[in-house]
């Protein structure tokens, strides 16, 4: 089983994630946090069920349309660890960082 890292900035991310939230008065933030956490939980048990991009970086697509988001993570076999990235919005133009 990989273990998780998750970069600093990915908290800058949910802060993000949290302010675009509250700005539009969705009642449901903890089920959506907690449906990304699980996701990404998921890549301790299968570190490439993401899809590929460029710079051996995976993304985990996580729920879809106004509940979608996006881990960008990678992951190093030699030391098995998921390094989690960035995290962003579906609906947002590329990642912040990472």
């Amino acid at each position: 089983m990989a273990r998780i890292e998750l970069a600093h900035q990915v908290l800058d991310d949910f802060d993000r994630i949290f302010d675009h939230l509250a700005r539009f008065e969705v009642d449901d933030v903890p089920q959506r946090v907690a449906q990304i956490v699980e996701a990404v939980q998921i890549l301790a048990h299968s570190p490439s069920i993401g899809r590929p991009v460029k710079g051996g970086k995976r993304e985990l697509v996580i729920g879809q349309r106004s509940r979608g988001y996006v881990a960008l993570y990678r992951y190093v076999a030699s030391v098995d660890t998921v390094f989690v990235l960035a995290l962003r919005s579906q609906r947002e133009q590329g990642f912040k960082h990472g």
